[in-house]
């Protein structure tokens, strides 16, 4: 019997990682890009922004964490998020977030650290 291979998903927005930041290691199956204006940019980061909907293999979720880690731009509250069907991961430049789904206390800290990055509140809706 063949083995179903679970995948995760998330968002990235094309602009966020840093100059020079290169994404690789882990395939990225691109289901939708779309192009827009962002909501409420935050000083340095772009009026319009190019929002990327990925999947890859579940088991590839702790290497892309990292990956995303090392390449987001610090300033400018840019963070990238996916989820697999137990787990949250939210990244920012230098730090990941990883935590149950669901999980109310988690969701508050991670948002609490976006905010302290200058994520503005309209871009916090995909802490979880």
């Amino acid at each position: 019997m063949d083995r179903v291979e679970r995948m995760l998903t998330g968002v990235l927005v094309a602009e966020s990682p840093r100059e020079g930041g290169v994404l690789s290691g882990v395939p990225l199956q691109v289901r939708r890009i779309e192009r827009g204006p962002a909501p409420e940019p935050e000083s340095g980061q772009s009026l319009r922004w190019t929002i990327l909907e990925f999947a890859a293999p579940e088991d590839d979720a702790g290497r892309l964490a990292e990956a995303l880690a090392a390449c987001l731009e610090p300033a400018g509250g840019w963070y990238a998020d996916f989820n697999t069907a137990a787990e949250a991961f939210v990244v920012f430049a230098g730090r990941v977030f990883r935590y149950p789904r669901g999980d109310g206390a988690r969701r508050a800290e991670v948002a609490a650290y976006a905010r302290s990055v200058g994520v503005p509140e309209p871009q916090l809706d995909r802490v979880d």
